[in-house]
């Protein structure tokens, strides 16, 4: 008998943040480097303000991706190292429920980053990244980075290669969403009226969607592999 959908949800999401309050290894790694990453960038861009405001929004992005990415790697391949990734899927749960587990989990930890990114890019930056429209973009924005990024660590974890290989497959594929929210977040910022730009968080929307349906019917696939 199968554990029921919703339930199996809630333990897997319950099991990875507890393990993450105790160990702190995921937030510190995604936390440092997107700490790193934006102080070098504001050094970077220190002299030249119209530079710094044409450039924060992908500064912000880019510094979210590559976040995650080392995020995701590390916690699919510490499931894989300790087996219990193996035990999941020999437990009688629905695998549909192991990927929205995941996927949840993930994205609670990237949606954190993201959200002590905006605060840091204000101070460093002198330019306003807290506002209501920025926060709904990034959290349509890591969506899709997290759905998308669940279901390629899953298939990369098992290589050797695979802390290089989820990059390189996970960067092309999220590309709509990168462009999406980098010309959204561009508009808001930059205070240019809510009609240039309102398309853009609904194509984020529409793209985010499209690849929960898509990673949540091929996962199953992808982990017997």
């Amino acid at each position: 008998m199968k554990t029921p959908f919703w339930q199996a949800v809630i333990a897997l999401i319950s099991k990875d943040l507890l393990a993450e309050v105790r160990s702190r290894e995921l937030i510190s790694i995604m936390g440092l480097f997107a700490l790193l990453s934006v102080i070098i960038f504001s050094f970077a861009l220190e002299m030249d303000r119209e530079a710094r405001e044409t450039a924060i929004s992908g500064v912000l992005w880019v510094t979210v991706v590559f976040a995650s990415i080392l995020g995701l790697n590390r916690s699919m391949s510490a499931e894989r190292e300790q087996g219990s990734f193996d035990a999941l899927l020999l437990a009688p749960v629905d695998r549909g429920a192991l990927f929205i587990g995941k996927f949840l989990g993930n994205f609670a930890l990237v949606l954190l980053v993201g959200l002590a990114l905006l605060p840091l890019g204000t101070l460093l930056y002198n330019i306003n990244l807290i506002d209501p429209w920025v926060l709904v973009v990034l959290v349509l924005g890591i969506f899709g980075i997290s759905c998308t990024g669940t279901l390629l660590a899953a298939m990369t974890s098992q290589t050797r290669a695979r802390d290089a290989l989820l990059s390189i497959a996970m960067l092309p594929v999220i590309l709509p969403v990168l462009l999406a929210a980098v010309k959204a977040t561009t508009a808001i910022i930059s205070g240019d009226p809510m009609s240039d730009w309102q398309a853009w968080p609904q194509v984020l929307l529409v793209v985010d969607l499209i690849y929960l349906v898509i990673c949540f019917f091929t996962f199953g696939f992808a982990i017997e592999e």
